[in-house]
């Protein structure tokens, strides 16, 4: 086989720097994404329709749609339409946060469904306003039983920023492509590169379930 993993050696440095470029705006997407998430699930449970219809609406496009085109949308078709050149930082923030959002929504709106109605009923028997009792004893309740499907997708995040390499963000997949460039040799790096997403993501799926199991000791 024609291997030689010698010749990325000089590279390792460089590759490892798209570590924190990839953790960076991944964290951000993933805070957008939660919030908004959490904003559009209680639009669709509001009796407000109008709220309502946006938030399926925009969950329909979001979740319908490509990543990669909605990111290339952002990147590319927008600054055309709107003249503001948009670096490649944000439009990977912007894409990968609301695209987030839309399955946040929908995992979180799941989680409010399946608390029992009655501590709804108690709390507006009790005069508890709106807006106190879905963040002091609906959603505390709801986050409980949907962490492992956020868990999972903010992995998938994690995973899918690979996608991001294609507007010339610096990540870790686009300097592996560059280290392979380089070097006329494209196993190598991107091998390397492969044995970091999976340490990142390994290192995810531990501390979802480390939280996961301190949530069930506090019941």
């Amino acid at each position: 086989m024609n291997l030689d993993f010698s010749q990325i050696v000089p590279y390792i440095p460089f590759i490892l720097e798209g570590i924190g470029a990839t953790l960076k705006f991944v964290s951000v997407s993933i805070l957008a994404g939660f919030i908004l998430g959490t904003i559009l699930a209680i639009f669709k449970i509001t009796g407000f329709w109008p709220l309502k219809v946006f938030a399926d609406v925009y969950t329909s496009i979001f979740r319908g749609t490509p990543l990669i085109l909605q990111l290339m949308i952002i990147y590319l078709a927008v600054p055309q339409l709107t003249g503001y050149d948009i670096s490649a930082f944000l439009s990977a923030v912007l894409a990968f946060g609301l695209n987030s959002a839309a399955y946040v929504s929908e995992i979180i709106r799941a989680g409010i469904m399946a608390v029992d109605k009655g501590q709804t009923e108690a709390a507006k028997a009790l005069g508890v306003p709106y807006r106190a009792m879905m963040l002091n004893i609906i959603l505390p309740q709801a986050f409980k039983n949907i962490l492992p499907a956020l868990m999972n997708e903010f992995i998938t995040l994690t995973k899918e920023s690979a996608l991001v390499s294609t507007i010339g963000y610096l990540d870790l997949m686009r300097r592996a492509q560059i280290a392979g460039a380089d070097i006329y040799r494209n196993f190598e790096p991107l091998f390397f590169a492969g044995v970091i997403y999976w340490v990142m993501v390994t290192i995810l799926t531990l501390a979802g379930r480390y939280v996961e199991r301190r949530m069930r000791q506090s019941d």
